[in-house]
């Protein structure tokens, strides 16, 4: 009985999270699987990150997460094409852009998508031994991550309106 009480003093909190993914995965894995043939794997896990049963919450951590990972691609990108063939790179352009998130961009809320997105870049181009072919790769990867959180996003804000929050839950 104890489980039934706490589903109705959330006022079914957790449901809507639950509803907000189901939804958001669905979507993700029709358009990006069925529909473009990708792995909506980064996508997802991006969605997962950014959605919330709150708008006002799903829509600061997008905003965190999108300058975040702009920022991480920019260095990613820029270590790509200008760093040499090191395996020092990686550890170098990952440090560079945790002290550049951490001390100009200042989004405290996710700074370390920065330096998970420059990894992303990174590891594409040390995959494949390929700089073109690693920023080709990595910049898909961070669209599909960008795109993950703006579905979470939408899909959050959709929800909101269907089926609103009672007021106590908003503060």
């Amino acid at each position: 009985m104890k489980i039934f009480e706490r589903f109705r003093k959330d006022h079914l909190l957790g449901v809507h999270l639950a509803v907000n993914m189901f939804i958001a995965t669905a979507i993700l894995w029709l358009v990006l699987r069925k529909l473009a043939g990708l792995n909506p794997i980064w996508a997802i896990s991006a969605m997962i990150a950014a959605i919330d049963p709150h708008v006002t919450v799903a829509f600061q951590t997008f905003r965190a997460r999108l300058t975040n990972a702009l920022l991480g691609c920019v260095i990613g990108m820029f270590f790509l094409v200008v760093g040499g063939e090191s395996g020092w790179k990686l550890p170098l352009a990952l440090s560079v852009t945790a002290l550049l998130s951490a001390y100009v961009v200042r989004v405290q809320t996710m700074w370390r998508q920065a330096p998970i997105t420059a990894a992303l870049i990174l590891a594409a181009g040390l995959e494949q031994h390929s700089k073109m072919t690693g920023v080709e790769i990595g910049f898909r990867r961070v669209c599909e991550v960008i795109f993950g959180c703006v579905v979470g996003l939408t899909v959050t804000w959709i929800i909101s309106r269907l089926w609103p929050l009672h007021e106590e839950e908003k503060t």
